[in-house]
């Protein structure tokens, strides 16, 4: 009786809004639409995004994905990813004779804006971020001299600045909220006169799949993020399901990746999904949980996402250039 009242209890609560942001969208539409516009094969410094099925995906219609600039052959065609870029790499490609294509995503522009302007009003700039990430990279190479990498709250002793007086912190768009707000915290005990951004630095996209897990997390005995481990924003998913509640959780590529002793004892699964992860890999996780009897399936939403981005500047003014050609024939 209590193995059949346990089967019946099962469900999935499904986080809405998970998956694709508009900046994530953008980027791959970006490398999608140079496909087609100049044919292949289109490069792309970097991963466009971080996530494994999106580059294969690419991969597979003629986009070549290279570490560094010098890499891509003189004269192509180079997208930069979502993450951004420092000017230097800009440099780079234009001493290679490269047309690029920008994916930076938007919000991610505004924070190295925002460094371009603190850094000419003479501020140090404590970047919230984590070592090494190609996002964080590419917005200190906006005045590396000006900007200090401040990783978590621990890191905020290490800290040194010429004028404790002109201190901004600006962070990392995929950090934890709660994460970077412990370290501005720690940041703004040190230095009381700290500035902060205009604006809070981290994704809407970030923040929404984050306060939709912080609900489903209690309620939940197992749950499931569907995104790469390169991923910042799905990792952090994880970490606040842990901290708010879930018994387990667990960072998954694929359906494939999935464990059935996982669901030992499970009636409540918790599912979403990373801000660069498309929805048939969550559909793909669903039908896995509905074979094993988890086919009940409860929507959890917690706002609404109708933000979109247009696509790159030198994109658009080609497609635009070549629809106009069709007209006058």
């Amino acid at each position: 009786m209590g193995a059949m009242s346990t089967t019946a209890q099962r469900r999935v609560l499904l986080a809405a809004p998970r998956g694709y942001c508009a900046g994530v969208d953008r980027a791959v539409i970006a490398v999608e639409k140079a496909l087609e516009q100049y044919g292949a094969p289109i490069y792309v410094r970097k991963q466009i995004v971080h996530n494994k099925y999106v580059v294969q995906t690419l991969e597979k219609q003629g986009a070549i994905f290279v570490d560094e600039t010098e890499e891509v052959p003189e004269g192509s065609i180079v997208v930069f990813s979502a993450h951004g870029v420092a000017p230097s790499v800009h440099d780079e490609a234009k001493a290679g004779k490269l047309a690029t294509i920008d994916a930076t995503c938007p919000l991610v522009t505004k924070v190295h804006k925002e460094a371009v302007r603190f850094a000419d009003e003479g501020f140090d700039i404590l970047l919230v971020g984590h070592e090494g990430h190609e996002e964080v990279i590419g917005t200190m190479g906006e005045a590396p001299d000006r900007i200090h990498l401040v990783d978590g709250a621990e890191d905020v002793a290490n800290v040194q600045v010429r004028d404790e007086s002109k201190v901004v912190w600006l962070s990392q768009t995929t950090l934890s909220v709660d994460e970077t707000m412990a370290t501005v915290g720690e940041l703004q005990k040190r230095f009381p006169a700290l500035v902060s951004p205009p604006s809070d630095d981290i994704c809407y996209a970030t923040q929404n799949r984050q306060v939709v897990v912080k609900q489903i997390a209690p309620e939940t005995d197992l749950l499931i993020v569907v995104g790469s481990k390169n991923s910042s924003n799905s990792v952090r998913l994880v970490e606040v399901g842990r901290e708010y509640g879930a018994k387990a959780a667990h960072l998954v590529d694929f359906a494939e990746e999935l464990d059935e002793a996982w669901l030992d004892g499970v009636s409540t699964v918790g599912l979403t999904s990373g801000a660069s992860v498309p929805e048939i890999l969550v559909q793909g996780v669903l039908a896995w949980l509905a074979e094993r009897g988890f086919d009940d399936v409860q929507v959890v939403r917690t706002a609404e996402e109708t933000l979109t981005f247009s696509l790159p500047k030198e994109l658009r003014r080609d497609l635009r250039a070549e629809a106009a050609g069709k007209v006058a024939e």
